[in-house]
């Protein structure tokens, strides 16, 4: 016990000290703005304040990204790193609770996003951002990025979901354990069935936990990414945590329905700026496969598919380096042109 705790000390001030930015023309905010009518808390990262900008729209529902934050610390170097906890999540669900989160609805998290990014436009005297948008939140993403196009240089998916990545998540989960021999979860995931939208609020948790858990090629995003940062993160406290832990509850309750049966499609798939997917070659939860047919659809100036190596879930924590070499190379000039213009 003493050593796991001498542990995770030593582990808080090596971290402490990678996120120090010192450069001159650095930008280091951390605060609760105005949006969709409540408190809303954002941190904005980055070394040089000329940088483009990215905006993150988290998973989940509620799984705030802000722990993970020392993961993508070289992101800064490029990149204004624009964090947000939604609606419902994390701080911001600390801020206002049950009483003042409001109905959770995915029209509402777009539209606070909206509102977030005509303010960080303003704030940080841009033109446009990049957005990426992961897991849950590329619902989100896609949304915002579909109604208001003017205000994004790019959107970047990550565990981009996709209309048929249910079966196929099914489909590969079902195969993995049958190889490996977990009959245990394989009868379980059976007698769940395929069919997403008929899940229950238990059947959905069970089938993620299975689905992560089945596929041993890559991190697993709890045990090897959520949880590791968790212990080790040294600004946020064990409320921090809790609050993470109850708005996540608070908000799979609210959005559950909308989620299993949300269409993409009636978002539409024509789209007025770059459009970019950076999958994760191992994720069974939203796999490539779904997402590359997803955007095969897509109609957009340009458009472009990524495979992160050694990722599943969760691809940017997994593999940050490739991930940062993909957006430096193939999204980066895309703001930097209109930057020189």
């Amino acid at each position: 016990m003493l050593q796991g705790l001498i542990t995770r000390k030593h582990n808080q001030r090596q971290i402490a000290k990678k996120l120090v930015i010192t450069s001159a023309n650095a930008i280091v905010e951390e605060r609760f703005i105005k949006a969709g009518g409540i408190e809303q808390w954002i941190s904005i990262r980055g070394e040089d304040r000329n940088n483009p900008v990215i905006l993150i729209v988290h998973g989940g529902p509620a799984s705030t990204y802000g722990i993970m934050s020392h993961l993508i610390r070289s992101w800064e170097k490029y990149f204004t790193v624009v964090q947000w906890d939604q609606r419902g999540a994390g701080r911001t669900f600390r801020k206002n609770g049950v009483n003042g989160s409001g109905k959770l609805t995915f029209e509402g998290l777009v539209s606070d996003g909206i509102e977030l990014t005509e303010y960080l436009i303003n704030h940080l005297g841009k033109e446009k951002l990049i957005l990426i948008g992961s897991s849950v939140g590329s619902i989100t993403g896609v949304t915002m990025v579909s109604k208001r196009p003017e205000l994004f240089y790019a959107y970047v998916g990550t565990e981009q979901v996709s209309p048929d990545g249910g079966k196929l998540s099914y489909q590969l989960t079902r195969d993995g354990l049958r190889q490996s021999g977990d009959s245990k979860s394989l009868h379980e995931m059976e007698r769940i069935g395929p069919d997403g939208s008929k899940w229950s609020r238990k059947d959905f948790d069970r089938m993620n936990k299975i689905t992560m858990n089945a596929n041993h090629q890559v991190p697993n995003m709890v045990t090897d990414i959520i949880l590791p940062a968790m212990m080790s993160t040294p600004n946020f406290s064990l409320f921090d945590l809790i609050d993470i832990a109850k708005g996540m509850s608070f908000s799979i309750d609210q959005l559950y329905d909308e989620l299993i049966t949300f269409d993409l499609y009636k978002v539409g798939l024509t789209f007025n700026i770059p459009f970019f997917i950076f999958q994760g070659d191992g994720d069974w939860i939203a796999p490539a496969a779904a997402a590359q047919k997803y955007l095969d659809l897509i109609s957009a100036p340009h458009k472009e598919m990524i495979l992160i190596k050694q990722a599943g879930h969760l691809a940017m924590f997994a593999n940050p380096d490739q991930f940062l070499q993909e957006l430096t190379s193939r999204v980066r000039p895309l703001a930097m042109t209109s930057v020189r213009a």
